[in-house]
């Protein structure tokens, strides 16, 4: 991914508002990625990634950072929650599936690319074959003429499948029987290979496909699947998301706070808190996690840790764990103004998506300015009275404001609806007055 970290974050502000020192931090820590890369080997191995720890509270776009970090990039990224892996005895995942899952997404990324580099080939492939059925074979004795003809037959029959001339002819195709995949990476390799020999002897014993007619229009995509079946290299497709997930692979790895043992809690401490951090220590620092497509070095994959650390302080992590997160990066809570550059600035932002969704019914949704001021302040009163939950307020407050017009888009079709300021105090103004109900209901 070859983006400056200036490019990064003009990306990342066009869905997240201010954290401007997360977003900087996160794009020097890819670039550095990049970096590396066009350095000799040598060198490469002994640069290692930077990890960072996003401190904040809930809502103020610690998750909408690793959102959008994960569409924008064409590199292995996952999302994983430190709070559902426990201590070996204790109900969980075990903390190297997180590589696991991984070296999947690195697999289905390299697989798209070749199909992408593929496609030509496929697509050749597929007419090939929609054409044998639509054009009967020759015999073997046929002469010479008619050889010539049936050639300049097939180049007629394939420009006609080419325009969709053929597309409602039926032809008549083999259907493969479906085959057992065990993807489960929450299991230990050894286990997932001997599952793997049972789907082949399970797809050997069911080998006999099944014929079926069907249009050339869906046997054109029922045909791509055979054609990558047959095209694609998987052995060089493995390997290359092998290398894919040690030198590129990011792990974002939420609610680090939940495993965190606060000293203010002695006595009611779950044990196995402290048995996570234990087990996430060596995949952080560096160690060789087998899969079933073959072993990977964690050394060199970078981790994004987050956390609100409403209940616990990143100093009540493990010192061995807190060190391997040289970079911190605290988040500031969001205020009115940022609020409304929220509901204002963001792309697809939820204006524009209550907007899209009233349009569906024909009912026109307009915001005045002020309205979105009234807004933006009344989600930040109601952080301020009851828990902080940061941009996720501005949800229930908009569900709220228009559930009715919601309800009843469907009798004001053709209708433009403007929301004003007025209507927005009126329908919110005695929830949030009272404290009960806005604990309750926003």
């Amino acid at each position: 991914m070859n983006m400056t970290p200036r490019a990064i974050v003009e990306y990342l502000d066009e869905y997240v508002i201010g954290q401007n020192s997360a977003k900087k931090t996160i794009a020097l820590a890819l670039r550095t990625r990049y970096r590396r890369m066009q350095l000799e080997k040598v060198l490469q191995d002994e640069i290692m990634p930077k990890n960072i720890l996003m401190i904040g509270s809930t809502g103020v776009g610690k998750t909408e950072i690793s959102r959008r970090l994960a569409k924008m990039m064409r590199v292995p990224f996952i999302k994983v929650e430190a709070s559902k892996y426990t201590e070996v005895g204790f109900v969980g995942r075990d903390v190297e599936s997180m590589i696991r899952d991984l070296m999947m997404t690195a697999l289905n990324i390299v697989k798209e690319e070749f199909k992408e580099s593929s496609k030509e080939a496929m697509y050749e492939y597929v007419l090939d074959k929609i054409v044998e059925k639509l054009l009967p074979p020759l015999p073997k004795l046929a002469t010479d003429s008619k050889k010539a003809d049936y050639e300049t037959s097939k180049i007629r029959m394939r420009n006609r499948v080419l325009d969709g001339e053929m597309d409602e002819y039926l032809i008549e195709v083999n259907i493969p029987s479906a085959s057992i995949e065990f993807n489960d990476t929450n299991m230990m390799p050894e286990m997932a290979n001997v599952q793997e020999s049972f789907s082949q002897i399970f797809a050997s014993l069911n080998k006999n496909d099944r014929k079926k007619e069907i249009k050339v229009k869906e046997a054109k995509e029922m045909l791509l699947t055979e054609a990558s079946e047959k095209l694609l290299d998987m052995e060089a497709i493995k390997k290359e998301a092998l290398i894919r997930t040690e030198q590129g692979g990011i792990i974002f790895l939420d609610e680090i706070d939940k495993i965190a043992v606060s000293s203010k809690s002695e006595g009611r401490n779950d044990p196995s808190k402290e048995g996570v951090q234990r087990d996430l220590l060596p995949i952080v620092e560096g160690s060789a996690v087998n899969t079933k497509y073959g072993t990977i070095n964690t050394d060199h994959i970078l981790f994004i840790a987050a956390g609100a650390f409403h209940l616990s302080k990143p100093s009540d992590l493990i010192p061995e764990l807190q060190g391997r997160f040289p970079l911190r990066v605290e988040l500031e809570s969001l205020d009115e103004e940022a609020l409304y550059k929220i509901l204002t600035q963001t792309k697809n932002s939820l204006l524009r998506q209550y907007h899209a969704l009233l349009e569906v019914e024909g009912l026109q949704l307009e915001f005045e300015d002020e309205a979105i001021r009234a807004i933006a302040s009344l989600a930040h009163i109601a952080n301020e009275k009851s828990e902080d939950i940061g941009a996720r307020r501005l949800h229930t407050v908009l569900e709220k404001l228009l559930e009715d017009i919601s309800f009843d888009a469907d009798l004001k079709s053709g209708e433009t609806l403007t929301i004003s300021s007025e209507f927005v105090h009126e329908k919110l103004d005695i929830v949030i007055e009272d404290d009960d109900l806005t604990r309750y209901i926003l």
